[in-house]
């Protein structure tokens, strides 16, 4: 049992979700493309970057397979070619947490409740990404595409978090994620809590699109999403969101 009653895991997406978005992932594609002649400036580039925009959530592998269908060396060196921009970007980015990200985690990890990462990024970043944002401690599994026999919008990661847990009820399940194949995924599924976040890539109709149950301008008004989920009472309103600084927050 948690103090949530209902929910005992809530899977988070990465960047845009917790983490805000520097547009690394976007340059990272832009950069892997270049190098199979697909440059800025092309109406080539124009119509790859709107695909690359439309299928974030999605692995790198499909998502270059996608803009490669029909010839595979190219898309692999490609992913090639986006995990190393990737790492240098990672590397040269200072991490900023979406306003509250670590509160939210930590009243979570608190009240009993089981937290995962799902993200498309390559392992090594993950790792490094949560290292840097001192996440590690209140996360009780990170998941990536490299995971799973499917990435999103399949619910292999989900599912897999589930098992990782030991969660026996896909219902007992919040998705909280910036895209629309990671709404599609917790969907997929069948968790009770969808929530689509605008600090991500995709906007408000794209969210519900992919069947988001609700949508939230940040991570933030997730306890209030919660609370007042038509399916009950999911989180008591006499408990409040604790504001823990930086520095009180677990190392």
């Amino acid at each position: 049992m948690t103090d949530i009653p209902g929910i005992t895991l809530v899977c988070f997406g990465l960047v845009g979700t917790l983490v805000a978005d520097e547009g690394v992932i976007e340059l990272a594609f832009a950069e892997a493309i270049a190098t199979q002649g697909v440059v800025t400036g092309t109406s080539a580039f124009a119509r790859s970057m709107a695909q690359v925009h439309r299928a974030r959530g999605q692995s790198p592998a499909d998502v270059l397979g996608g803009l490669f269908p029909d010839n595979t060396a190219r898309a692999q060196a490609a992913q090639l070619a986006f995990e190393r921009s990737l790492a240098g970007a990672v590397g040269r980015t200072a991490l900023k947490p979406i306003p509250q990200a670590q509160e939210i985690l930590t009243w979570l990890a608190d009240a009993g409740c089981r937290v995962a990462i799902l993200t498309n990024l390559p392992r090594r970043e993950l790792t490094a990404m949560l290292r840097a944002v001192g996440w590690r401690d209140v996360v009780n599994v990170a998941l990536t595409a490299d995971d799973v026999p499917r990435g999103c919008p399949f619910p292999d990661l989900a599912l897999a978090a589930m098992l990782r847990v030991g969660v026996d009820d896909v219902r007992e399940v919040a998705m909280v994620h910036g895209t629309g194949a990671g709404i599609e995924c917790g969907r997929r599924a069948g968790v009770s809590v969808a929530a689509g976040v605008l600090t991500g890539p995709h906007a408000a109709a794209r969210l519900r699109a992919a069947g988001a149950t609700h949508v939230l301008r940040s991570v933030a008004e997730l306890p209030a999403a919660l609370a007042a989920d038509s399916v009950g009472s999911l989180v008591p309103p006499q408990v409040p969101l604790e504001r823990r600084s930086s520095e009180e927050a677990r190392p």
